[in-house]
């Protein structure tokens, strides 16, 4: 049974429950086992489409969640310094443990007018260089730098093209790779494209359980490849875009577990494991100094491929 199926049965099941009495004491016992039962089934073999799935629930916690519960005296910064702001990039300071961070993230909104505002989570070029201008300040005051994926790629339209979308991406590309501050990138739910990548050249990359991270959606790849978007569930698959699979080709460094269900099912849980990750990997990070940063990060890309072809 897929996620998607399941789900649906039991929010059939906890409605009938809502609707029972006091008096039905045994129903509601029967009516609990089952949605149990439903659940560990529909969570024992999850396929790739399933993780998608996940990836995009509406119900899936997004960065703004990530940064007001793991981090303190957030302040948010504005603009480009060129065209505008991007509000479908959050950036700013924090404190994370007593420790001054620079956040850099992809920002989703919870509702149909926050996602109008942040355009989904895609980014405009402005968006980019937002990002350049704090990644430039932290290494000028040797603050790490953590990064949270979550889009489906940059925005393609008209005007993103017209200001210098690819250019904006290239840049981010080439600065990251040399900032000499740590970098830590964290993969929420999906990193589509240039545009994940774009936030993702880091020194440790950690990635979600149920999150997506691959060079385009399946449905652009079902269509490309085969001309049949239909084919997406196919297409997730021989993708190989889940957090396992990245884990075994050596593109990512960890994997952050995830309650059965997925993130939103315990929010609480989830960045228990990403706090005590996050907070291991920065104390090590900020023993190197900046030179020995850049040549790690420099080695760690270079060899994802290689890697890869000796599996």
């Amino acid at each position: 049974m897929q996620v998607r199926e399941s789900e649906a049965r039991i929010a059939a099941l906890e409605a009938r429950f809502a609707s029972l009495g006091e008096q039905d004491l045994f129903e509601k016992e029967a009516i609990q086992k089952e949605i149990t039962q439903i659940r560990e089934q529909a969570y024992a073999s999850l396929s790739a489409w399933d993780i998608v799935y996940l990836a995009r629930h509406p119900k899936r916690p997004k960065a703004s969640d990530y940064v007001e519960k793991l981090f303190d005296d957030f302040i948010e910064l504005h603009g480009d310094r060129a065209f505008g702001d991007d509000g479908a990039c959050v950036a700013g300071l924090a404190n994370f443990h007593g420790m001054p961070v620079t956040l850099i993230t992809q920002s989703k909104g919870k509702t149909l007018e926050e996602n109008m505002k942040k355009n989904f989570g895609m980014l405009h070029p402005e968006g980019y260089r937002k990002a350049l201008r704090l990644a430039k300040q932290a290494e000028k005051f040797h603050r790490p730098i953590i990064t949270m994926v979550d889009t489906s790629g940059a925005y393609p339209g008209k005007g993103a093209e017209e200001r210098g979308q690819a250019e904006a991406i290239a840049q981010c590309l080439e600065v990251f790779s040399g900032l000499r501050t740590p970098v830590i990138a964290i993969v929420l739910s999906e990193g589509g494209s240039g545009g994940a990548l774009a936030f993702s050249v880091a020194d440790k990359i950690l990635m979600l359980e149920n999150a997506i991270y691959s060079v385009l959606s399946p449905e652009g790849f079902a269509s490309i490849l085969w001309k049949d978007e239909k084919r997406a569930e196919e297409a997730a698959e021989v993708m190989e875009l889940t957090a396992a699979d990245l884990k075994r080709k050596g593109i990512i460094d960890t994997i952050i577990k995830e309650p059965l269900g997925g993130a939103h099912q315990n929010f609480d849980l989830v960045c228990d494991h990403l706090d005590k990750e996050l907070y291991r990997e920065l104390l090590q990070l900020n023993m190197l100094s900046g030179d020995t940063l850049v040549e790690k990060r420099y080695a760690k890309f270079r060899k994802m491929g290689l890697a890869y072809e000796n599996m």
